[in-house]
Protein backbone atom coordinates (compact mmCIF):
# COMPACT_ATOMS: atom_id res chain seq x y z
CA UNK A 1 0.00 0.00 0.00
CA UNK A 2 3.06 2.33 0.64
CA UNK A 3 4.14 1.84 -2.43
CA UNK A 4 1.34 2.37 -4.43
CA UNK A 5 0.85 5.83 -2.37
CA UNK A 6 4.03 6.44 -3.39
CA UNK A 7 3.73 6.20 -7.05
CA UNK A 8 0.68 7.56 -6.99
CA UNK A 9 2.63 10.94 -5.34
CA UNK A 10 5.37 11.22 -7.85
CA UNK A 11 2.88 10.45 -10.37
CA UNK A 12 1.14 13.58 -9.76
CA UNK A 13 4.14 15.84 -8.59
CA UNK A 14 5.81 15.12 -12.25
CA UNK A 15 2.38 15.65 -14.38
CA UNK A 16 3.05 19.67 -14.21
CA UNK A 17 6.01 19.02 -16.00
CA UNK A 18 4.53 17.00 -18.53
CA UNK A 19 1.79 19.54 -19.19
CA UNK A 20 3.74 22.54 -19.72
CA UNK A 21 5.82 20.86 -22.01
CA UNK A 22 3.03 19.24 -23.99
CA UNK A 23 1.24 23.10 -23.85
CA UNK A 24 4.39 25.12 -25.27
CA UNK A 25 3.75 24.62 -28.65
CA UNK A 26 4.05 27.64 -30.15
CA UNK A 27 7.96 27.91 -31.49
CA UNK A 28 9.77 31.29 -32.77
CA UNK A 29 12.15 30.63 -35.17
CA UNK A 30 13.78 33.96 -34.28
CA UNK A 31 12.88 35.34 -31.02
CA UNK A 32 14.82 38.83 -31.57
CA UNK A 33 15.43 40.87 -34.92
CA UNK A 34 18.30 44.28 -35.26
CA UNK A 35 17.40 46.35 -38.08
CA UNK A 36 20.72 48.10 -37.57
CA UNK A 37 21.13 51.49 -39.21
CA UNK A 38 17.76 52.99 -40.34
CA UNK A 39 16.80 56.25 -41.48
CA UNK A 40 15.00 58.95 -40.03
CA UNK A 41 11.45 58.53 -41.22
CA UNK A 42 11.32 55.48 -43.04
CA UNK A 43 9.39 52.33 -42.02
CA UNK A 44 10.74 49.05 -41.85
CA UNK A 45 9.24 45.75 -41.61
CA UNK A 46 10.12 42.32 -40.69
CA UNK A 47 8.30 39.07 -40.62
CA UNK A 48 8.91 36.54 -37.93
CA UNK A 49 8.51 32.79 -38.51
CA UNK A 50 6.28 31.06 -35.94
CA UNK A 51 5.62 27.04 -35.80
CA UNK A 52 3.20 24.95 -34.35
CA UNK A 53 5.31 22.32 -32.65
CA UNK A 54 2.23 20.73 -30.62
CA UNK A 55 -0.30 18.43 -31.66
CA UNK A 56 -3.29 20.47 -31.69
CA UNK A 57 -4.52 23.40 -33.79
CA UNK A 58 -2.80 26.79 -32.76
CA UNK A 59 -4.58 29.73 -32.95
CA UNK A 60 -2.69 33.24 -32.39
CA UNK A 61 -5.53 35.33 -30.48
CA UNK A 62 -3.52 38.74 -30.12
CA UNK A 63 -0.37 39.96 -30.76
CA UNK A 64 0.80 43.76 -28.76
CA UNK A 65 3.30 45.72 -29.14
CA UNK A 66 4.49 47.70 -26.62
CA UNK A 67 3.87 50.84 -27.99
CA UNK A 68 2.61 52.45 -30.74
CA UNK A 69 5.30 52.61 -32.94
CA UNK A 70 5.24 49.28 -33.38
CA UNK A 71 2.20 47.72 -35.82
CA UNK A 72 2.36 43.74 -35.18
CA UNK A 73 -0.16 41.69 -38.69
CA UNK A 74 -0.76 38.11 -38.09
CA UNK A 75 -2.88 35.63 -40.13
CA UNK A 76 -6.31 34.53 -37.44
CA UNK A 77 -6.90 31.87 -39.06
CA UNK A 78 -5.79 28.34 -36.87
CA UNK A 79 -2.27 27.07 -37.77
CA UNK A 80 -2.39 23.32 -37.91
CA UNK A 81 -0.14 21.03 -36.18
CA UNK A 82 3.67 21.26 -37.66
CA UNK A 83 2.41 23.87 -39.62
CA UNK A 84 4.07 27.46 -40.03
CA UNK A 85 2.78 31.25 -40.10
CA UNK A 86 3.98 34.54 -40.48
CA UNK A 87 3.74 37.83 -37.91
CA UNK A 88 4.46 40.94 -39.46
CA UNK A 89 5.79 43.45 -37.24
CA UNK A 90 6.60 47.16 -38.35
CA UNK A 91 8.29 50.12 -36.73
CA UNK A 92 7.77 53.66 -37.99
CA UNK A 93 10.93 54.78 -37.17
CA UNK A 94 9.79 58.47 -36.93
CA UNK A 95 12.29 59.26 -33.69
CA UNK A 96 16.32 59.73 -33.87
CA UNK A 97 18.18 57.63 -31.88
CA UNK A 98 18.20 53.24 -30.41
CA UNK A 99 15.24 51.69 -29.86
CA UNK A 100 14.60 48.37 -28.21
CA UNK A 101 10.61 47.31 -29.17
CA UNK A 102 9.14 44.21 -27.30
CA UNK A 103 5.77 42.46 -28.65
CA UNK A 104 4.00 39.70 -26.53
CA UNK A 105 2.41 36.84 -28.78
CA UNK A 106 -0.77 35.56 -27.12
CA UNK A 107 -1.67 31.46 -28.83
CA UNK A 108 -3.90 28.90 -26.92
CA UNK A 109 -2.82 30.26 -23.22
CA UNK A 110 0.75 30.50 -24.25
CA UNK A 111 2.83 33.86 -24.13
CA UNK A 112 6.01 34.84 -26.35
CA UNK A 113 8.06 37.58 -26.56
CA UNK A 114 9.53 38.70 -29.74
CA UNK A 115 12.06 41.97 -30.17
CA UNK A 116 12.73 44.20 -32.09
CA UNK A 117 16.29 46.73 -31.79
CA UNK A 118 18.12 49.12 -34.42
CA UNK A 119 19.31 52.38 -34.33
CA UNK A 120 17.69 55.83 -36.36
CA UNK A 121 19.71 58.10 -37.92
CA UNK A 122 18.05 61.55 -39.15
CA UNK A 123 18.64 61.21 -42.70
CA UNK A 124 19.97 64.28 -44.77
CA UNK A 125 17.34 66.87 -45.95
CA UNK A 126 18.75 66.84 -49.78
CA UNK A 127 20.15 63.73 -51.46
CA UNK A 128 24.00 65.45 -51.55
CA UNK A 129 25.80 68.44 -50.48
CA UNK A 130 25.63 71.40 -52.90
CA UNK A 131 28.95 71.80 -54.74
CA UNK A 132 29.49 75.79 -55.54
CA UNK A 133 31.98 74.62 -58.05
CA UNK A 134 29.66 72.59 -60.32
CA UNK A 135 27.34 76.49 -60.26
CA UNK A 136 30.93 77.82 -62.13
CA UNK A 137 31.57 75.31 -64.15
CA UNK A 138 27.89 76.05 -65.86
CA UNK A 139 27.89 79.34 -65.70
CA UNK A 140 31.31 79.62 -67.45
CA UNK A 141 30.20 77.81 -71.03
Amino acid sequence: MKRLTLLVLLAFSFAPAFSQAAGDSLHLMEPAFSFGKIPQGKPVFHEFLVRNMGKDSLTISNVQASCGCTTPEWEHSPIGPGAQSVIKVGYNAATEGAFSKSVVINANGQEKIIVISGTVFKAPATSGPLNASVSLLKNSN
